[in-house]
């Protein structure tokens, strides 16, 4: 399958404004229920933060696990990648991550963030962090509609409606097309990387070793921070 660089559904045909932002768009494919995503988006956060770019933006699109491989994911072996994680990469992530209330799905939990992006890139950025927080670090089902309507409310979203549902979807399968690896993949104009900030091998023996690795990450957002801004 051909890879093509560069979104191919610009974010303000959804409705979204970019008034807030003037810099690059880092686009990332990710569910939200990737304890590998929630790492590269903190990671992400973090180095904007240091380097003064709060004018750079994050748009976090759907890239639903439960489409991709068939089914939801597994919350004892969610669970046991996020204990990996919290051991010896992120310390201070997942501290309340709880498996009898880990999610059904995330498609709804998708469809509230992308209904968030609709009203601006902020907006979007915030909920998407939100709805990850609300599940590693509180341990809330973002399954449970309540939960949702919580969240939303709180960032001033509305609930969503089958538009963003469909978005989800147009999401994954545009993700496809780009060549997305997994979650999280990130892309910023015709530069992509995958799971930039860790290094993940799978051992038959040993398991799977995780190593931060912040040098792919690095060199990713000096290339996109160097990107013009908004015209």
């Amino acid at each position: 399958m051909d890879r093509i660089a560069g979104p191919i559904v610009p974010f303000e045909s959804r409705g979204g404004s970019m008034s807030t932002t003037t810099g690059p768009i880092i686009e990332v494919f990710a569910d939200i229920w990737c304890p590998f995503a929630h790492v590269g988006l903190r990671a992400i956060e973090a180095q904007r933060a240091r380097t003064g770019r709060s004018d750079v933006a994050i748009w976090v699109r759907a890239w639903p696990l439960e489409r991709v491989n068939g089914a939801p994911l597994d919350p004892a072996v969610t669970w046991e990648h996020a204990d990996d994680l919290r051991t010896k990469v992120a310390p201070d992530l997942f501290r309340h991550l709880e498996v009898d209330r880990f999610p059904s799905s995330t498609l709804d939990a998708l469809a509230v963030a992308n209904r968030a992006y609709r009203m601006d890139l902020r907006v979007g950025e915030r909920v998407s962090f939100a709805l990850r927080d609300a599940l590693f670090e509180q341990g809330r089902d973002i399954s449970d509609r309540v939960t949702l309507e919580c969240v939303a409310h709180d960032l001033g979203v509305v609930m969503p409606d089958e538009s963003d549902r469909a978005d989800v979807e147009a999401d994954w399968q545009e993700g496809r097309t780009r060549g997305v690896l997994g979650s999280p993949h990130f892309f910023c104009g015709d530069t992509d990387v995958f799971c930039p900030s860790l290094d993940v091998t799978k051992d038959p023996i040993e398991g799977v070793s995780i190593v931060r690795d912040v040098s792919r990450l690095t060199q990713f957002l000096e290339r996109c921070f160097s990107r013009p801004g908004l015209a």
